[in-house]
């Protein structure tokens, strides 16, 4: 993702950058301002918060001008797409859950990509056995049907107030006039330099003289405001039956590779059939109860709602606000080690898979796998699921379904409006760079979403609900999730990531409403991911704490990694102000606004 690691000024700048949005715009000959970044704001009349300042800028724009929270969510993602084309935008996918002022109501928007109707659980197997994933990632097979574009409609017919083409206004110009390169976004397009240099669509749009763009440097992409302006004037009907899902399925089946490029590019079986077929889908989100507030999520097709939901039904019964930091962790991993066996057996596309979603967000189910979790001891991963359906006390039988690869550069956005609606809104393109090809003359790159499938099943004793199948949504771990008491937000949060979505979203959670963090801090804590592996991942802040030695005693074995997720969310005081929270240091910190900001709390 691009975060911006130097736009560290003052939060009375960031005020009076704020207080400029809406004014006339700089010719385009001017060169770009990026907006300044700040991780947590304060103030009325609405807020967002994203990993990066033109996109929530741009959120803030649509606030000013009378949008709601679902108009700015729209407005965000797609300068999101211009800013963060490596992790989101309208190439990719995600995961929309709304709650509704008005009625009180919490609903979602299931826009997760989909297999070609001709794809079965062989997609990935040549001559019977799984393809390299490197040449999986990169290739036209990977790609699905984009939801994007499809969710934007679903949501703004359902709760939106202002047309698509002025939401995407300042995206457009942003796409046309650029925005300012900073480090994050230079060291990712190094990192991906051989694989978009045997693309021309993609070299000529991120390796301008065949190079990375230099740290400072200001990168436009017209195609993608081209695009933007049709989408706005035509509707996202020409995504999905018009001349650009013609352009996007002849890339996918014939992937415009360098003829002097070595690599192999598998193509595709994507069709315009698939994508006129393509539905973003609104549904009821999972809920659980949790301390007497309402967590709301996305159902499956993500493992999000439910695999968040069971962890938190099975740490209800430790009081974690008197635990030491160590118990506290212990308890952590092993409630997420227990979900993730449960949804690596259970968690699919519902359209084919009987997923028993209310069962897993029991309370008997939950009671029934907490009772593994010992006080001096760790359990042993991977984990055999349990069955919802039929919980026994302690149930360690049984075969074990290993956690699935998922690309970590997705994004999430949260807003919220002066009439009290709010949005989480997660959004992928899978990998860092999606497949890596660019849709020529379009200015957007494809995801790699199908590799999420199981490419084999683990094993044929056990049952895979997550291999491939036709116009079949791949599991997602994304974790859109908005917590209610007495039926008013008391906060919204989500993260990229991949696998590490909900341990994330859930360490989040538990760090504020347990811990008593505010939650930027609850945001900045260092985290722990357990996904029913051998070892557990820990940032460099539990890698260097003492608490590491002491949970090792307990017998947990760890690995370190750099950074994990890089959440934001916002926040309902009990003023009636909103508090946005990103990120103060991860992947370069977020940007979290307010429209009228008002001081700290």
């Amino acid at each position: 993702m691009r975060h911006s690691v130097s736009r560290n000024v003052s939060f009375s700048i960031v005020i009076a950058v704020i207080g400029t949005l809406g004014a006339a715009t700089p010719a385009a000959s001017a060169p770009p301002v990026p907006p300044p970044k700040s991780p947590v704001a304060v103030g009325y009349g609405g807020a967002v918060s994203s990993v990066d300042a033109d996109a929530s800028a741009a959120g803030i724009e649509v606030l000013r001008k009378g949008g709601n929270a679902v108009d700015a969510a729209v407005a965000t993602a797609a300068a999101l797409g211009v800013t963060e084309p490596y992790s989101a935008g309208i190439g990719g996918g995600g995961y929309f859950v709304h709650y509704d002022a008005r009625t009180g109501r919490v609903e979602t928007v299931d826009g997760r990509e989909t297999a070609p109707r001709s794809a079965d659980s062989s997609l990935f197997l040549e001559n019977g056995k799984p393809i390299p994933f490197e040449d999986a990632v990169t290739s036209g097979l990977g790609v699905g049907t984009p939801g994007t574009p499809a969710t934007w409609e679903k949501a703004l017919d359902a709760w939106g107030t202002k047309p698509l083409g002025r939401l995407l206004e300042p995206a457009e110009r942003l796409a046309r006039d650029g925005f300012v390169v900073d480090e994050t976004f230079r060291s990712q397009t190094a990192a991906n330099q051989a694989r978009f240099a045997d693309f021309p669509a993609t070299a000529e749009l991120f390796l301008p003289g065949g190079k990375p763009p230099a740290t400072g440097s200001v990168l436009k992409n017209p195609d993608l405001a081209r695009t933007y302006r049709t989408l706005g004037r035509k509707g996202v009907d020409e995504l999905y039956r018009g001349s650009l899902a013609r352009d996007i399925v002849s890339t996918v089946r014939k992937p415009p590779v360098d003829p002097e490029a070595t690599r192999t590019v598998r193509p595709g079986d994507l069709t315009t059939a698939d994508l006129k077929a393509y539905r973003a889908l609104r549904q009821a989100p999972t809920k659980t109860g949790y301390r007497g507030l309402d967590v709301y999520g996305i159902a499956p097709s993500s493992s999000g709602g439910t695999s968040v939901g069971e962890a938190l039904n099975i740490l209800e019964s430790t009081d974690l606000s008197k635990a030491s930091e160590t118990q506290y962790l212990h308890r952590l991993i092993e409630a997420s080690r227990i979900a993730f066996a449960d949804r690596g057996r259970w968690v699919g596309d519902p359209a084919f898979e009987d997923v028993p979603t209310r069962e897993l967000l029991s309370q008997r189910f939950a009671d029934s796998r907490e009772c593994l979790i010992k006080d001096d001891a760790v359990l042993t991963s991977p984990l055999a699921p349990g069955d919802p359906r039929h919980p026994t006390r302690c149930a360690t039988g049984g075969k074990a379904a290993p956690t699935t690869y998922e690309g970590e550069n997705t994004t999430h956005l949260t807003t919220a409006d002066k009439w009290g609606n709010v949005v989480a809104y997660t959004l992928t393109i899978e990998q860092t760079g999606g497949s890596g090809i660019t849709v020529p003359g379009r200015g957007f790159l494809l995801n790699n979403e199908l590799t999420d499938f199981s490419f084999a099943p683990a094993s044929p004793a056990v049952h895979d609900p997550n291999l491939p199948g036709p116009s079949k949504r791949p599991r997602s771990s994304i974790s859109p999730t908005i917590v209610l008491e007495h039926g008013k937000p008391v906060l919204a949060l989500g993260s990229p990531g991949g696998a590490t979505i909900i341990t994330t979203v859930l360490q989040s959670l538990i760090g504020h409403l347990d811990r008593g963090l505010p939650l930027v801090d609850a945001i900045a804590e260092p985290r722990a991911s357990q996904r029913n592996a051998a070892t557990t991942e820990i940032e460099p802040g539990l890698w260097d704490s003492p608490v590491r030695g002491e949970l090792e005693a307990l017998g947990h074995v760890f690995k370190a990694n750099p950074e994990i997720g890089a959440a934001t969310g916002v926040q309902r005081l009990p003023d009636g102000r909103w508090l946005a929270a990103a990120e103060k240091v991860r992947r370069g910190g977020g940007s979290a606004m307010v429209v009228q900001p008002s001081g700290r709390s």
